[in-house]
This record gives C-alpha cells, structure tokens and sequence, in this order.
C-alpha cells in the first residue's frame, strides 16, 4: 500500500459513496484512498486479524463492539445511513410486482438464476438466505443460486450472464452503483431488512486527521443529496 494512500475497510454498501467522495477528500489532503469493500464478517475478521487499515466503515452494531473494545476512537464514530436490501434484475428485464411475500416467492421460483452476496459474513446474504428459508424455497432453488464476496460483484456478474431470467438480492447501495441492472424494490413487509451503515477511525490510523477529514466528507449536510441518491436514507 502506497503511504500516501488512507486505507479503508468497508461493507459493499458504502463503496459507491466513498467514490463519489473521493475526488473533494483527495484535493483537501493530498492523499489517495485504497479501499476494499466486501462483507462486513470478512472487513471485520482482517481488521481483528492485525491488518493496518485507518477508517472503517461496517454495521453500527459491529463499529459499536469495535469501540466498547478501544479499538476505533469513540469520538469519530458517525453514521452514514441507512440502507435497505433489495431486488434487482438485469437491465431491461420487464417490470413486476414484487410488493408482497407471494409475489417475492414466486419471482424466486420462476427465475433460472438468483444472485447474491456471502450468506455466511454479508449482511444481506445473511438475511437474503433466511427469507428464502421463510419462504420455504431454499431446496428448491438452490441449485440456482450464484454466489459473491459482496453484493456489488454479485450485481456485476448478473448483469453480464447468459440467462434468460436471473434474479438478484443485496443491499440497494450496490444495486444502484452496478451498470447493467435495475433496481425492482425493497424486499416486502416484514422480510424487509434496514441497515445502519457507520464509519470510525481506528485506534492505530496512520492517518487519522485524513480519516476524520473522510468522514466529514460523507457526511456533511450537503452531501445528503448525494448520499440518497446513492441509496442511504437518514
């Protein structure tokens, strides 16, 4: 890694908004941004396995543990937003009713391919896993099922395959960052998931000026345009 580079671990869901913010942070500190952005288990796992990395940006619920822990500094820790998990097709698949539980199953079993994130250490493969056991469909579909270190290259992969009616699964933010495929909404009622997406500077930064100097960055009043049209909702 290059000295001069701010090192990040992060969820997939936040990859699309630190690029955007990359180009203001860059021109303020002279610094670039090496950033990996995967499932929040895997980030986590290297962060706790010695790996030097400057800002983290995971669930509120792990950034909180890190902390009680001293392992990021308190005082930075900020919420970015929040973010629900959603269905995708590839670009140009017709439009369908995806607003109840039914609907949603019949979607999962009509498709000949479902893409989606880890469903060991994402947060959206996790919980996209569990609704398809609730629908009672996992035997019948999981030799359908394509799987990805995050949602956003399991995004990218649907968008470039070969079949004719594939289905995907991961949070809205990764969706919306991936060329080649259509948001088709948020999964319904109560197998609905929100995620609280938050950033800390970590206790041994390099870096920790330009890390605090990132999160202001992200989330700066007036960059809430931008953080909605990426898909972080308040």
């Amino acid at each position: 890694m290059n000295e001069m580079d701010l090192k990040i671990l992060s969820g997939g869901a936040a990859n699309g908004l630190v690029t955007a913010a990359t180009p203001a942070f860059s021109a303020e500190t002279g610094l670039g941004l090496k950033g990996d952005f995967g499932a929040v288990g895997g980030m986590r796992e290297r962060f706790l396995g010695g790996e030097e990395v400057d800002l983290l940006i995971l669930t509120r619920k792990i950034i909180e543990a890190l902390a009680a822990e001293g392992l990021v500094v308190a005082e930075t820790v900020a919420d970015l937003g929040r973010v629900v998990t959603g269905v995708a097709r590839r670009s140009g698949s017709p439009a369908e009713d995806l607003s109840t539980p039914e609907a949603l199953r019949a979607a999962l079993t009509s498709a000949d391919a479902i893409y989606f994130p880890d469903p060991v250490k994402a947060t959206a493969g996790i919980h996209f896993a569990s609704v398809m056991d609730r629908l009672g469909i996992t035997e019948e579909v999981q030799d359908r099922f394509h799987l990805f270190p995050n949602g956003q290259t399991a995004m990218a992969a649907m968008a470039a395959g070969e079949e004719a009616n594939p289905i995907g699964c991961t949070q809205i933010t990764e969706i919306l960052n991936t060329p080649g495929v259509d948001y088709m909404g948020d999964l319904p009622g109560d197998l609905g998931l929100a995620t609280v997406y938050t950033a800390a500077v970590t206790s041994r930064a390099a870096h920790p000026d330009a890390a605090r100097t990132l999160i202001a960055h992200l989330t700066a009043p007036e960059a809430a345009e931008m953080r909605q049209r990426i898909g972080f909702a308040t």
